[in-house]
């Protein structure tokens, strides 16, 4: 453990315990959770709570994993190989109970409806009820990794998979790596699974997340005030924050309109930038952005993309890992005031800020774009879109209703300065 961090962790503990046996209390009472991917996407019914078991068996080739990866939006996408000319990719989602393949990925590994269930029964954040059907896979193959008896939910992914640009063939949820130290190491852009008992020096500094469930609920600090939140590498953002029983201190007041993507639907959100510092441990980040929200708050990969982070289920325990203790950071939050829900034929407007030029040019939601600068929509995945939204001055988009094609230019402004 960090020196530095040793007078802060007793400290927060303490201070926390109540709160965080009252959150451990709530999450027993509420359902499950699924994938947060965005934010807090799709939430098992009641009487669904017991579908987040780790797999049977677990066992690896070698003492240590290594997975390579590609950071898309703030996800670390994993590639495994399936044959000659095909791959699976997946996500690892610290933030979810249960893990998520596509129909096509349960087939291959051998997935057979469990005896006890056929269906079951999510609901969306937009409050969308969906049914999906659980699956055990009979292995799940990641590198050098094999998982057996795996359980799952089958969801078609492709909504998400055309908003990255990625094919994404599966989430990966946090019961699947209990039997293994799990690393996403955003800094090399690779993800390492380690059995327990190697011998593994951990730097950085370890925080204890203790709670009946087994998920990553963790003490961080709002400058002088304490809060639980979740580590969910399923999330893009950098901070989601429940500001119920806090005192926040704004430097950019959170402005509405902001379109959050979910796996289930899309809903608005509230976006604005910290006055005050957020602490993990010996770590502070400086004015952070952050998305209000009324769930659990939780530190996504907005902010998880600054460190090595290490899950240890067996220990209950999480260590964030930075090569410094520079303060962190974050710039601002670029925008043209549209978000767009996508297919690769067009783009259709799923949200427009409000105020902002797109509105007052009379953009709208349900608008279909097909071209950007000139360029089919088709021609611009995720980390392309989004190097030109962080560093161009005006984006061109053609907009099509009926046979008639519309330019429109818009200025790119800073969303959170």
């Amino acid at each position: 453990m960090n020196p530095r961090f040793d007078s802060v962790l007793p400290l927060a503990s303490r201070r926390l315990q109540a709160a965080a046996e009252a959150l451990a209390r709530l999450l027993r009472r509420r359902a499950t959770a699924l994938p947060c991917l965005f934010a807090c996407a799709l939430l098992l019914l009641p009487g669904c709570a017991t579908f987040h078991l780790p797999p049977r068996h677990t066992s690896l080739e070698s003492a240590r994993t290594v997975l390579p990866a590609t950071l898309v939006s703030n996800f670390l996408v994993i590639e495994t190989p399936v044959d000659k000319h095909t791959s699976y990719h997946f996500i690892v989602d610290t933030g979810s109970s249960v893990t998520l393949v596509t129909p096509d990925v349960a087939k291959h590994f051998g997935g057979r409806p469990p005896a006890s269930q056929t269906t079951m029964r999510v609901r969306g954040a937009n409050g969308e009820v969906k049914v999906l059907n659980p699956v055990v896979l009979k292995r799940l193959q990641l590198g050098g990794a094999r998982f057996e008896g795996v359980q799952a939910l089958t969801h078609d992914l492709s909504d998400f998979s055309n908003h990255l640009g990625v094919q994404i063939d599966g989430v990966l949820g946090f019961p699947l790596f209990r039997q293994t130290l799990l690393t996403l190491d955003y800094l090399h852009s690779q993800i390492i699974i380690t059995p327990y008992g190697v011998p593994t020096a951990q730097p950085g500094v370890t925080i204890p997340f203790n709670n009946e469930q087994n998920t990553p609920l963790i003490p961080i600090q709002l400058g002088s005030e304490s809060l639980v939140a979740l580590v969910d590498s399923g999330s893009d953002a950098p901070l989601s924050l429940n500001t119920v029983g806090l005192h926040p201190v704004f430097r950019v007041d959170p402005r509405p309109g902001v379109l959050l993507a979910t796996l289930s639907g899309d809903r608005l959100g509230m976006t604005g930038r910290l006055g005050l510092p957020v602490t993990i441990g010996a770590y502070v980040i400086e004015n952070p952005i952050v998305n209000v929200t009324d769930e659990l708050s939780s530190i996504g990969g907005g902010l998880l993309r600054n460190f090595t982070v290490t899950f240890d289920q067996k220990r209950n325990q999480v260590t964030f890992f930075r090569p410094n203790y520079d303060a962190i950071h974050v710039g601002p939050a670029r925008s043209t005031g549209l978000s767009f829900a996508k297919i690769p034929a067009y783009w259709r407007v799923a949200g427009v800020v409000a105020g902002s030029p797109a509105e007052q040019l009379g953009v709208q939601a349900g608008d279909l774009c097909t071209r950007i600068n000139d360029e089919p929509v088709a021609n611009w995945p995720y980390q392309r879109y989004s190097e030109l939204v962080r560093t161009a001055g005006r984006i061109t988009y053609t907009f099509i209703e009926g046979s008639n094609e519309q330019k429109v230019a818009l200025p790119v402004f800073d969303l959170v300065p």
